[in-house]
């Protein structure tokens, strides 16, 4: 069985999640379409590089990741940094000949990330964008049920992205609320999950009307390197700093197959901790997800019988896409790092096969497009068509 040898670029709580996607993969899908070796891991100095290295399983370290990507036994890199390094790093490792899973957003602009889609076209190599959302289970069935044309020909969707790490405004200052470090606030946070799920389940977006707001314009500069969210309180001496993204978004959608939606993303609503949901209309029937609820999907078929009308709850299972990796009856508790683990089989399932992955640089290119539009949109108060923002 062939193995591919990985290279990681951060050591934050996305490696560790990764880090456990790559050991879990072939203990949950089995025969694996190739094994993983977790070979080096690059942080931004050698002793967290050496730290993440004994704690995330990796043989080597470093603390110049273009030594990684160097590399000529690494054939995956992994990038799991800021989103203002996503794009050297990958056009990098593209010219390094190497595949590569870039966390998601790809990149803070579109233009940004048509440059990442550029250098791995012209190499040739795999790549993904880490929307693992998408890879539950219950939204691989929502699909599925789509596609099949269970619920008819689609009307509406709805979606919501509702946290509340951020609402206090003693959280510090971390580099997602920096432009120039994130580019965009709970837009490019979240808020891009619900628009990749808006694009899978449903179609192209092609006209946005937005709106923006920050609700808390400076917070405590964080103290140290890692970014640890809402979960502590900056040091009351700490000195203020700017807030210049969007705290939170709303935005009209229409689809180019004549559908129509809206999204909202928030890290400012207490008492949601991850309350990201679609909900779909169709002219045969309506789907709703929560992924608080992940192992369940809310399904209403119109053309069941009178007496028997009304939402019924599927709980994924061996019967539903990756069941038969998972557990071996429904409902048993699918985790954060389960969708991590089929992120990384579909991954190397492309890799092994010649296929392409999904979603991939092109799905994280457009995604892009449609953040830069929805911020234009907000910008001038009013409707933007996609495509115009096309670099």
């Amino acid at each position: 069985m062939k193995t591919l040898n990985i290279g990681m670029v951060g050591a934050g709580f996305m490696a560790k999640a990764h880090s456990l996607a790559y050991a879990g993969m072939p203990m949950y899908f089995w025969p694996a379409p190739a094994l993983t070796h977790r070979k080096m891991i690059a942080d931004i100095t050698d002793e967290s590089a050496r730290i993440a290295s004994q704690r995330l399983g990796f043989d080597a370290y470093t603390s110049n990741w273009r030594e990684l990507v160097d590399n000529p036994d690494i054939d995956v890199v992994d990038i799991v940094t800021p989103n203002d390094s996503h794009a050297e790093i990958a056009i990098a490792a593209a010219q390094a000949g190497k595949h590569i899973i870039s966390e998601k957003p790809l990149a803070r602009t579109a233009a940004e990330a048509k440059t990442m889609l550029d250098a791995v076209k012209k190499a040739g190599v795999k790549h993904m964008v880490a929307f693992n959302y998408r890879k539950t289970p219950a939204v691989a069935l929502a699909k599925k049920y789509i596609e099949e044309g269970s619920i008819g020909k689609i009307l509406n969707f709805r979606g919501t992205y509702l946290q509340d790490w951020s609402a206090d405004p003693n959280s510090p200052l971390s580099w997602r609320f920096q432009k120039s470090v994130a580019g965009s606030g709970a837009l490019g946070d979240i808020g891009t999950h619900v628009v990749d799920f808006a694009r899978y389940l449903v179609g192209e977006i092609s006209e946005v009307m937005s709106t923006t707001q920050t609700w808390i314009p400076e917070r405590p500069t964080q103290q140290g390197g890692i970014d640890k969210l809402g979960t502590v309180k900056s040091n009351a001496e700490a000195p203020m700093g700017k807030v210049d993204v969007d705290d939170e978004v709303s935005t009209l959608l229409r689809f180019d197959n004549g559908a129509v939606g809206s999204i909202e993303a928030t890290r400012n609503a207490w008492g949601r901790n991850n309350f990201l949901t679609f909900e779909i209309h169709g002219e045969k029937g309506s789907l709703y997800f929560n992924y608080e609820r992940r192992d369940e999907l809310q399904v209403y078929f119109a053309d069941d019988p009178a007496d028997r009308n009304g939402f019924r709850t599927v709980y994924t299972g061996p019967a539903h896409p990756y069941g038969e990796g998972l557990w071996p009856i429904p409902a048993l508790g699918l985790g954060y790092g389960d969708t991590k683990i089929i992120e990384i089989y579909d991954f190397v399932h492309a890799i092994v096969n010649g296929t392409d992955a999904a979603p991939n640089f092109d799905d994280g290119f457009q995604i892009a497009v449609i953040t830069d539009a929805i911020l234009e949109s907000s910008k001038r108060n009013q409707w933007v068509k996609v495509n115009d923002l096309l670099p």
